[in-house]
């Protein structure tokens, strides 16, 4: 016997399909627009509406982007005229006592500095917080120093070991 001959056999003897064929052709009509129309609701309710939501959300992000966009390219010169006016600048001699000083008001221990080639200022920091570390970074390019590398070892909950590079901006 071949496959499909033991499953029409498992099927004329299946309880269900016998009362399928009990019933009257009216009965069976309607239970099977009835398949149909549950078929055809959850095709809509599982594939087709959640499709379109997303097209939808995808259309109004890309709405939003494109409107990022154009507000960019529309104040492109302006930021580019702040950001050369706004740049503070710092003699490097004056890098090392500044970043100590600002680091002992945030409250930071620097384990240990050199000063490296062309002006640069290498710093070891122990055991700090992440956050008051970032504040510190702001609060030191607001003045002129630039950070170059940072290179950061996960200590604790919130601390970690730092090795950060400073610049003066002249």
């Amino acid at each position: 016997m071949t496959f499909t001959q033991q499953l029409n056999a498992r099927l004329s003897e299946s309880p269900l399909w016998l009362r399928w064929q009990r019933l009257a052709p009216r009965e069976r009509r309607s239970l099977s627009l009835l398949a149909v129309f549950l078929l055809a609701t959850l095709c809509y309710l599982l594939l087709w509406q959640p499709t379109q939501q997303r097209v939808s959300e995808a259309r109004a992000w890309f709405q939003q982007e494109r409107e990022l966009y154009a507000y960019l390219q529309q104040n492109t010169d302006l930021a580019r005229q702040m950001s050369r006016n706004n740049v503070v600048t710092l003699a490097p001699e004056q890098l090392q006592g500044l970043v100590t000083q600002s680091a002992q008001q945030q409250g930071l221990l620097i384990a240990s500095y050199d000063m490296g080639g062309e002006g640069a200022l290498e710093l070891s920091l122990s055991g700090v917080s992440y956050a008051a570390l970032l504040r510190w970074f702001d609060e030191l390019q607001a003045v002129g120093a630039s950070v170059t590398e940072v290179a950061l070892n996960r200590v604790g909950e919130g601390l970690v070991d730092a090795r950060v590079t400073f610049r003066a901006n002249s």
